[in-house]
């Protein structure tokens, strides 16, 4: 169980950045309906403080 929060928490990690890049228009980022939209920075970083916050319990717990 150890390891599925930790794989979810990257996973979350790494959805929020690439929500966040796509919300705020970055270049490089791919194009889709998200680009530009305040929304997604805001989803973005909720699921980066999630996925955060699964990694910090599980380094709490050992």
């Amino acid at each position: 169980m150890r390891d599925l929060s930790k794989a979810l928490g990257i996973i979350l990690g790494i959805i929020g950045v690439i929500w966040i890049l796509q919300g705020l228009d970055i270049e490089f980022a791919p194009q889709s309906f998200m680009t530009g939209d305040p929304l997604w920075v805001v989803l973005g970083a909720l699921a980066v403080l999630a996925g955060g916050a699964l990694l910090w319990r599980e380094a709490r717990r050992k």
